[in-house]
């Protein structure tokens, strides 16, 4: 009886009873609003790199794969805290996707995180990672093909990597018009289907999608758009002021 009793207590108990983690729900309430207070970003960060030492929970996992991330883009101050937190994130996210095969943010955050830090660290010197972001995305699109976060992760990859190697400023408009179309207001994406039209040489066409942009009034992550989309498109916008 002892022992049933025993068992019965460490089932209510368990994470699995605790339903989600809080660390996870605060994270997901304040990935669209971290423009309000950045340093929260920090001491998420921080919170989740213990968290997952006593709890390698699939959503802890995730979550920090995804805070990792966001701390890199918007907090490292060098190059080599942008590659230490794009890392901890690629590698919380494999831990994920070895857990849940079919988590599709376990997937994602693994592609995103590693393409960014070959993005830091140089496309030519990493493209040893190539596949394996390929993969994930790949993976991503046939678990759930309307996932637009994908297009975007489809789209930087394919501008960066040159077509020869499966890149190309015709895929990588592809990828971002198709994500454009589940998502609209996805900002990051408009950035980037701008620079690729740039880079294309359709100055016009970019200035309109940079416009919109700036233009935007319900952003899908209000956070994003303070932090990052609007001060690079308006960086962009000046840079081809002079060019048709």
């Amino acid at each position: 009886m002892r022992i049933l009793l025993f068992l019965i207590l460490m089932l209510l108990v368990s994470p699995a009873a605790w339903g989600e983690s809080p660390l996870v729900a605060e994270l997901q309430a304040w990935a669209t609003r971290y423009h309000e207070d950045p340093s929260r970003i920090d001491t998420l960060r921080a919170r989740l790199s213990e968290a997952v030492k006593t709890e390698p929970r699939v959503d802890n996992l995730v979550a920090l794969a995804h805070v990792s991330f966001i701390w890199g883009d918007v907090r490292a101050k060098t190059p080599e805290e942008k590659l230490e937190a794009y890392d901890q994130g690629r590698q919380a996210a494999r831990s994920a996707v070895e857990l849940a095969p079919r988590n599709v943010l376990a997937h994602f955050w693994y592609g995103t995180n590693t393409g960014r830090w070959g993005q830091v660290n140089g496309v030519m010197r990493s493209l040893f990672l190539l596949p394996t972001v390929k993969q994930e995305i790949a993976a991503v699109l046939e678990l759930d093909p309307k996932f637009a976060p994908a297009y975007s992760l489809a789209g930087n990859v394919y501008y960066e990597v040159p077509a020869w190697l499966g890149g190309g400023l015709e895929r990588a408009e592809q990828a971002f018009r198709k994500g454009l179309a589940l998502d609209p207001r996805f900002t990051g994406m408009r950035v980037g289907l701008a620079k690729t039209l740039i880079k294309g040489g359709r100055v016009d066409e970019a200035r309109r999608e940079l416009r919109a942009v700036l233009d935007e009034r319900a952003p899908s992550n209000l956070a994003d758009w303070t932090m990052k989309d609007s001060r690079q498109a308006r960086e962009l916008l000046d840079s081809i002021r002079a060019r048709t």
